[in-house]
This record gives structure tokens, sequence and C-alpha cells, in this order.
């Protein structure tokens, strides 16, 4: 049954594109005789994925990008959003967290959001690079759009963007006052709140903020506790001023701060305990977790952006900021009341980053060429509470980075029709870590998460290390216009994932967790075909990729053979991978009131090497690993219908996504693997013909599919046979109501 919906939807995208070229083809001489073609030909789409303005077409990278509007109109509540309308892409919240976010792209990222773990995508807030995870499920409102780079773009955004880049971009203030506001409700008791505006103070001056309210009840319950499972309780500010004193100067200052302060999210039993009988809920969404305490993220940031147009040739940018962050957060791994395994944690981290662009345009060449810096602290301190094993283990660190390069990608222009890029980028890490790692008797919480104080029963780890890592990451692509409208590139590209330590490393039983693992990269080579098609009635972007992925950072999980006791993990560059794949997106008038939007990726990841120790002895265990959340096939089709009602506009949008199977882990498991599914989503929005009033209702996942996105596997006795699963939402249906002056 799953075999016949996959290819049926996988048959009805491909019948979308090619019926939307026929159809286009048909209609667009009627059209142009009727002179009304240039209502309906697909609009240039202008990003900054080479950190300049161009339209997309002349892009020779991989790149999709959502427009503010059309997230809107589909019901986008956050970044999420984009795993669904983006090929070979993963974008979700973390497993245990409600807004800490895991990314990644064509197979590459890095699902462990421990801090001195770096991502393996790289997450942007206009321009400024956001280390880390935590508070960076980013809510979509006052955005222009965001854009998804594919493939390691190591040359313009440097450091740990092996998987690729998701760039999220602001509006900028306008001319005129403006208002926005919003409400929303739905399943669950869903409320949400939204009030943005702008004013202009003057000719060269504008202020604009705003604040937005998530608020929703759990999807399940915490059967021990009472409290709501899956619940939402988000609010985020942001505040912006601009200054522009003269055509050829422009300043920005913008601050943002997102508070989250929604329950624990545990995850659901997947199997029976080993002790104390406990079986799974009757519900996905429900625990019986035992652990209490604070859960809480705050993340905030300031970022003063300046640009000069000194003349036709030559703007100068500068990107100052800093943000930080703080979370306490509790994990229940068992799922139980009791403390076989649970796990309270607190993060903290920093970070300065100033950034310098020189941005050159000539008559057959363009480029950019820059430095940047980073300055950044990450720490944080957890417990591992081991009721079987009489312990509480403590595990507390930092790593202090800094991070200096220097960058130039620069275009010429061999012909009217052929083109060529040459960019590179040099990167240096220093980096210094502490880690500490201690065992005390009692399972009950240590003295570094607020628990009693008591003698250290065993010091296992306690080190500082420091060391610097430096990479050369080029690119080069060659691209030719086979038309006005047509054009095509290859490509290649490296990126590298910066080196580090093991926060958790236990020396007593790993001895070479002292030595941390050093970086990982990946080369891609990359075939494109971009443009329009049939007088503009049809835009696509296709791409197909082979990747080389080197020295994978590959973190597993060692328990002590008896009669010792404990658990660690090991992380080491222990994976080499082979990836390829392709890629098709695009949009296409269906007709004068239909319109459509597709995607279709393909992605084949294979571990060549996978080596582990076996008493002191290296195997590679390569045949019996698969590498996480790399699905075979992911599609979307929507398609909107435009109409007249009320003297209004109407848009109604059904869309379908699908993701064929998936592992969670390296190591598959029937337990925790993933099926492939299908969401079926629909909206409907009524614009009024004034403009200012728009009303709209939402479903989501309306056949009620569950899916996994994230879990835990702390089998056997020792850890009460701990596997656990978290779950995509359920069905839920919303209304909004939005007024804008």
């Amino acid at each position: 049954m799953k075999h016949h919906v996959k290819c049926a939807l996988l048959a009805g995208a491909a019948w979308g594109v090619l019926a939307g070229a026929s159809t286009a083809q048909d209609a667009a001489p009627a059209a142009q005789a009727a002179n009304t073609g240039q209502a309906n030909m697909v609009e240039d789409i202008v990003v900054t994925a080479r950190r300049r303005d161009e339209q997309l077409k002349d892009v020779p990278v991989a790149v999709s990008a959502l427009s503010g509007e059309r997230l809107e109109q589909t019901g986008a509540t956050d970044i999420t959003a984009l795993q669904q309308q983006t090929p070979n892409a993963t974008v979700q919240i973390a497993r245990g967290s409600n807004s800490t976010l895991i990314s990644f792209i064509r197979g590459v990222g890095q699902q462990d959001p421990l801090w001195g773990f770096e991502p393996g995508v790289g997450l942007y807030i206009d321009d400024v690079y956001v280390a880390r995870p935590q508070g960076a499920v980013l809510d979509i409102f006052d955005i222009q759009r965001i854009e998804v780079l594919r493939g390691p773009q190591g040359t313009l955004y440097g450091r740990n963007t092996i998987g690729g880049a998701i760039k999220y971009v602001t509006k900028r203030l306008g001319a005129e006052p403006s208002l926005t506001a919003r409400a929303e409700v739905g399943s669950y008791n869903e409320h949400n709140f939204l009030v943005s505006g702008s004013m202009p103070v003057g000719d060269t001056f504008a202020i604009g903020g705003a604040v937005a309210t998530y608020q929703r009840d759990g999807y399940g319950q915490n059967l021990n506790t009472g409290e709501d499972q899956y619940d939402k309780d988000v609010t985020a500010y942001r505040a912006s001023a601009e200054w522009t004193p003269t055509d050829s100067l422009f300043f920005r200052l913008a601050w943002d701060r997102v508070e989250d302060d929604s329950s624990p999210r545990h995850g659901h039993r997947e199997v029976n305990s080993t002790t104390g009988g406990y079986t799974p809920p009757a519900g996905d969404y429900d625990t019986y977790a035992g652990i209490t305490g604070e859960q809480k993220v705050v993340t905030e940031g300031v970022a003063l952006t300046g640009e000069y147009r000194v003349n036709d040739m030559l703007t100068l940018k500068s990107i100052t900021a800093y943000r930080s962050g703080d979370t306490s957060t509790i994990i229940d791994f068992d799922q139980t009341p009791q403390p076989f395994l649970d796990v309270p944690a607190i993060y903290s981290d920093d970070q300065f980053t100033q950034e310098f662009q020189a941005l050159f345009t000539g008559d057959r060449w363009s480029g950019v060429a820059g430095v940047f810096y980073l300055d950044g602290t990450s720490s944080g301190a957890f417990d591992t509470i081991a009721g079987n094993l009489g312990l509480a283990i403590a595990a507390a660190g930092s790593v202090d980075t800094k991070s200096f390069s220097v960058f130039g990608d620069f275009s010429y222009d061999l012909s009217d029709r052929l083109h060529v890029s040459l960019g590179g980028r040099y990167t240096q890490d220093e980096k210094d870590a502490s880690v500490l790692r201690l065992f005390y008797l009692g399972a009950t919480p240590t003295p570094f998460t607020g628990g009693v104080d008591r003698p250290i029963f065993a010091t296992r780890t306690n080190y500082t290390a420091s060391d610097t890592f430096e990479k050369f990451t080029p690119r080069a692509s060659v691209s030719y216009d086979f038309s006005d409208e047509i054009t095509g590139y290859a490509s290649v590209s490296q990126g590298f994932k910066s080196g580090g330590w093991d926060m958790r490393g236990d020396a007593a039983l790993v001895p070479q967790t002292v030595d941390g693992y050093q970086p990982e990269t990946v080369t891609t080579y990359e075939l494109g075909l971009k443009g329009s098609a049939f007088d503009r009635r049809m835009n696509f972007a296709s791409a197909i990729f082979y990747s080389d992925y080197q020295d994978q950072q590959i973190t597993t999980q060692q328990v002590a053979t008896p009669p010792a006791v404990g658990i660690a993990s090991v992380v080491d560059n222990a994976g080499a991978s082979t990836i390829y794949g392709f890629e098709l997106e695009g949009s296409a008038y269906l007709t004068d009131d239909i319109t459509a939007n597709f995607s279709l990726g393909y992605l084949k990841n294979e571990f060549d090497e996978f080596i582990t120790l076996v008493t002191g002895t290296p195997v590679d265990i390569s045949d019996t690993r698969e590498p996480q959340n790399s699905p075979e096939w992911s599609a979307y089709y929507g398609m909107t219908w435009r109409g007249d009602i009320l003297g209004g506009e109407i848009r109604v949008t059904p869309s379908l996504s699908y993701r064929s199977d998936y592992h969670l882990f390296d190591a598959p498991d029937p337990i925790l693997d993933q099926d492939g599914y299908v969401l079926a989503d629909a909206s409907v929005v009524w614009t009024a013909p004034s403009r200012r009033w728009e009303v709209g209702l939402f479903g989501r996942n309306l056949t009620d599919v569950r899916y996994k996105v994230g879990g835990y596997n702390f089998s056997g006795a020792t850890f009460n046979n701990s596997i656990s699963a978290f779950y995509g939402p359920p069905t839920t249906y919303s209304a909004r109501l939005t007024y804008r002056f």
C-alpha cells in the first residue's frame, strides 16, 4: 500500500509538471493575443546566495527561495516547514525540545545539539551567523524570504556549512507607516497573536518592531505528573531602526529575543521495560516520565549593519553582531517515574561576530571579498542519573572559539553567454576546551544541576586542551546561458566542519577522548539547469550532485563491561561516505487561475567506511550501518486556485509532501526506523477588496499520520530497556485573522 502511495505521489508530481508545461505552452499564445500575458508570468526571483543580489537563474548554486508570502499562504508557522517544501532537506525540532533546531541537507548535518559540537548546516539571520541550535526554530513573521542553499558553502559562508546553509531574510522598513495585527486560534487550544509595525521618522530614519506569542496545549500528557506533552509557550520580540542619510549610505540596527517556556518534552516509550512492568502508553504523545524541573530557553541578539556605496563599482558592508543563549532542560530517557536514566542539563553560549565585505561590479565581472571574525564560548553541565547503577554522572565543560577567515568569490563573463566563477576561503579556528566528568553515589542530581552537595566518588575525566584547525575551501563553477531564460552550470565546492572534543567523554573508559577529533570535509561536484520556459509561465531549478564525505565525526555510545560501570559517548573521525542524487523544483501557471509548486529529491547516501574499535583492533562495520536523516525520496506538490468571492480574492491550496523511509541512528533499528509517509495539508485564504483584511483556514497532517522525528536507544537491563521516540504533530486545524495598514 505504501509503495502505491509513493508511486502515486511521485507520478502526480511529475504529471503536474508536465501538465503545467503543456497547459502553459498552449495558453501562452492566447494570453499574449489578449495582451494579458504579463499577468501570468513567473516573477524573477532575487537571492543573495553569493552575498550579492542576483537572479536565481544566474546563480550556479542549488538554492531554494521561499517567499514570506508563500509560507504564510500555506500556514507555515516556523522554519521547520522547509522540510516539506525543500528537496533533500531535514529541518525539524530536536528530540526533547520545542525550539532547538536539527538540520540535514543532502544527508549532512548534526543530530546532537550538545555544546561543543558544531552544526553541519549553517543558520543565518540577515547574514549574521547563528552558531548554536538552541532557540533556532525561528518563527515566520516579518520575513522577506528564506533561502536554503544545498551543498557545501565553505567559500562564502565558512566553517560548519558542509551540508548547506539556511538564510532567514527579514523585511526592510518601508517609507510609509505600516501595521500588521494577527490573531490565530486552532486545535489543542492554540492561540497565537502578532503585532508588527514600522514608522518613518523624517525622510531618512525609520523604526519598527514586532511581538508575537505562540501558545498551545499539548498533543499528549505526562500521565505521571499531569503536565502537558508537546505544548508550546513561546514569545518572540524584534525591534529595528534604519537610517539612510544619503542615497549611498545605509545603517540598520536590529534586536531580537525569543523566550520558550514550554513544558518539558519527553519521548514515548516504545517497548516494555525489563523491570517495573512499564509498558508503552496508548497515546504516541503520552509519557510516564518522572523527572521534574525547569524547562526554559532564552536567546537574544543584536546586529548593526552598515552599507556604503562608494561608486557604481564598489560597495562596502560591515556586519557587527552579538548573540547569547541560555537553556535549562530536563530529559527523561527511560520514560518512567523511576530515575533509570534521567538527565537535567544547563547550556549557555555567547558569540561576537564581525564581518567586512567589499562587493564589486564591473562591465563583465562581479564579486565579493571579505574577512570574518568570531569570538564565542559554549558551555554547559548535565547529569546522567542512572538508578540501576546507583550513580549520578556529572559532565561539565566549555569550549572557547576564536575563528578568523578571509574569503573571495568572483565571476567573469568570458562572453555574453559563458561565465566562470572562482572563489576560496581560508579559515583558522583556535579552540580551548575544558572537560570534567565525575561519579557521585546516589541516583539524585549532582551539585552541578542544583542537587545536594556530596563527596565525589570518582573523577573520570578532567582535562584542558587546545588546538588550531585550519582549512582552505575552494569553489569553482562554469555556467552557460543556453538562452535568455535557461542557464546551465557545472561546479565543484568544498566545505568543512571544525574539530573539537567530546564534552561527554569518559577518559577512564575511553582514554583517546582527550585527543579530540579533527575536522570533517565534504567535496561536491554538481551539474545544474535552471530558468523559465513556455513564455515564462513556468520556472524550474534542477541539479545532480556527487559528494565525497571524508573524516566524518561519528558519535557512538559505549557501556562499560562489568564489573566496571558507566556509559559514555565516543566521538571520532570514523566514517567516510559517498552521497549522490538529484533535485528538481519550481512553479508553473497551469491555467490563468491555477498555479503549482513542486519539488522532487533523490538521495543515495552510503557509508564507505565506519571504523570501530573492538578489543583495541580497528574494524570496518560500514556494511551494518546506515546514514541518518537521509530518506531516498522526498517530494512536494501543491496547487493554488485563485478566484473572486465577495469582492475579494480567495486562494485555495491543497498540498502533499512525501518522505521515504529513513533511519534515526546510524545503527538500523526496526523499532525506531521510520517508514515512508505522506502528509496532506490544505489552506483557504480570503483577502478583502481593500487588501487590509485577510481570513485564513488551515489544516495540517489531515490524515493524522504518525511519524518519528527523533528517538533514543538505551536498550538492555542496565537502563531498563529505554527505547523512546518523538513524533511529528498530529492533525491540527487553525483559523487566522489578519489586519494590515
